[in-house]
């Protein structure tokens, strides 16, 4: 069984992709790895820009701005 390449906590970009809603995009905080057995991890992730939480595919993720410098936590403040 694959891991997940995400940790809770760390911050994230979801990009646009075909199936990518508008205005669905921008910067998230993973809060939870859910459970599959597919190739594709899932997450419960949440918003920074308006708190919604959605679950997304690790395909439609990269490494958020903070974790690409090495921070994987986000600042709170």
């Amino acid at each position: 069984m694959q891991r997940h390449s995400f940790e809770i906590g760390q911050n994230v970009e979801l990009v646009a992709g075909v199936l990518t809603p508008p205005g669905m995009t921008g910067h998230y905080i993973i809060t939870r790895l859910l459970p599959n057995d597919a190739a594709d991890r899932e997450y419960r992730v949440k918003s920074e820009r308006d708190g919604h939480e959605r679950v997304v595919r690790e395909s439609q993720l990269r490494l958020g701005a903070v974790s690409a410098l090495g921070k994987g936590w986000p600042v709170v403040g």
